[in-house]
């Protein structure tokens, strides 16, 4: 049983129970205001009787239009009648004054209910006691009336209820149909396809448009899976191919492994290109590990300064022909992965060092928000604006020759010629809370800015 039974019963429910309700509010308000207009009829009789025998001129004419739906008697002091309408001429009293004003009774006229009221007179002779009653059948047939209707009608009308409740159900759930189809058809190979829009702004389309953009997310997810994977196997392919090339080589003519100096270099070039298959691999898991939100990292208080100087003597070491500056490095302090922000200072300077002509320059500073910037830049054709975003994207690279350099002039393959550096740095500044940008540096080149949030120790000591 779905939605559109329960909702049907519920409807349904609900305007049973407030037809049934205003129903019996009705019939009790009818039989009140019925019973109410008998007893002014009888009350005003009562007076007018009362009224002739108070003014002493004895007691008046008592006929009644209806022998059977009204009777009037006069009491003495000691409740015996002396004085009655024809159709109760020899009854005793039928009520009882002493039990009050008004009363409910069964006569012996037709065995009807009466109500009857009680008026005192006081005349010459000693007091008196006017009753009339008048029939209440005609009360008993309008309620019994109206509640034969009601009877025959709240059934029918519930029916409609019903019937206009599960087509009105069924027709804002038929666009539910159809997403729950086009769903259902929707594989891992079709994520391109879309679920169809209803007409409106209601909530099921607001659900279509969700179900889209989540899509939408999955699909992109998807694409970006596929080129990291794609763009992952192409980088291998190369290292893995130089080695097989020298491998080959080295099989094909044995008789020059003789000389100590080929097979020095062979084994270099092989070392060289494992180890590019290593620094690949490790970023490939690095990032496999952000995707999986598995980035945990060690934080304990480490000087900011030590890290960046550390990586400029490196780079003066690895890079002689750079003019490597250090004039806006400052002292900071801060909890940090030392080995996560050491990979990031390392990426940006190997990434600055790649694409300067003669010049690096590192700073690193404490806002006055407490917050900590590095900033590193370069003299080197810059990033255009539109690629300053994408620029963080893996296996992106703005350069189309994919160069690399080393203190040697040969290849150190790794983050800095794969295309994630840069991305591995946007990962590991975010989970340490911070930002990482690309703006233009004052040397005409890029300037790659990470900004790392206050230290919390900090906020709480301050």
């Amino acid at each position: 049983m779905g939605v559109r039974f329960w909702s049907t019963v519920a409807a349904v429910l609900v305007v049973a129970v407030g037809l049934i309700a205003g129903a019996v509010a009705l019939i009790t308000l009818l039989r009140a205001e019925l019973t109410d207009d008998v007893r002014q009829t009888v009350k005003t009789r009562a007076e007018q009787v009362a009224a002739v025998i108070e003014s002493g001129h004895g007691v008046p004419s008592l006929t009644v239009s209806e022998q059977n739906d009204q009777f009037v008697q006069v009491l003495d002091e000691h409740r015996d009648v002396i004085a009655g309408s024809p159709n109760v001429k020899d009854l005793p009293a039928l009520a009882d004054p002493r039990r009050g004003s008004e009363s409910t009774l069964t006569t012996p006229l037709d065995e009807d209910r009466f109500l009857v009221v009680a008026v005192p007179a006081e005349a010459p002779g000693g007091n008196r006691t006017v009753l009339v009653g008048q029939t209440l059948v005609a009360v008993d047939e309008a309620t019994r009336i109206v509640t034969r209707l009601l009877v025959m009608g709240l059934p029918l009308l519930m029916f409609v209820v019903a019937g206009a409740t599960w087509m009105a159900v069924g027709r804002a759930l038929s666009p539910v149909a159809a997403i729950s189809s086009e769903v259902e058809a929707i594989s891992a190979a079709e994520l391109h396809r879309r679920v169809p829009l209803p007409p409106g702004r209601d909530e099921i389309a607001r659900l279509a448009a969700t179900m889209n953009r989540m899509l939408d997310r999955l699909d992109r997810a998807q694409s970006a899976q596929r080129r990291f994977v794609s763009d992952a196997s192409h980088e291998l392919r190369s290292p893995v191919a130089s080695i097989r090339q020298h491998v080959e080589v080295a099989l094909a003519h044995p008789d020059r492994l003789t000389d100590r100096a080929t097979n020095e270099r062979l084994a270099r070039t092989v070392l060289g290109e494992d180890l590019r298959i290593q620094r690949l691999v490790d970023d490939l898991l690095l990032l496999a590990r952000a995707d999986e939100d598995a980035l945990r990292p060690r934080m304990r208080p480490v000087d900011l300064d030590d890290l960046v100087l550390d990586e400029v003597r490196r780079l003066r070491r690895e890079a002689p022909g750079l003019r490597i500056g250090t004039v806006g490095v400052a002292a900071a302090r801060r909890r940090v992965d030392p080995r996560g922000l050491s990979r990031v200072v390392r990426n940006l300077g190997d990434n600055a060092a790649r694409h300067a002509r003669t010049e690096v320059a590192f700073d690193l500073a404490e806002l006055p928000d407490g917050r900590v910037m590095l900033g590193v830049e370069d003299d080197g054709p810059g990033v255009p604006e539109a690629d300053r975003e994408r620029v963080f994207e893996r296996f992106v690279r703005l350069d189309e020759a994919r160069s690399r350099w080393t203190a040697e002039g040969g290849d150190t393959g790794g983050a800095a010629g794969s295309g994630l550096g840069l991305a591995i740095v946007a990962e590991l500044v975010a989970a340490h809370g911070g930002t990482a940008t690309v703006t233009d540096g004052r040397l005409g080149g890029a300037r790659f800015e990470v900004v790392l949030p206050p230290d919390p120790a900090a906020r709480d000591r301050s």
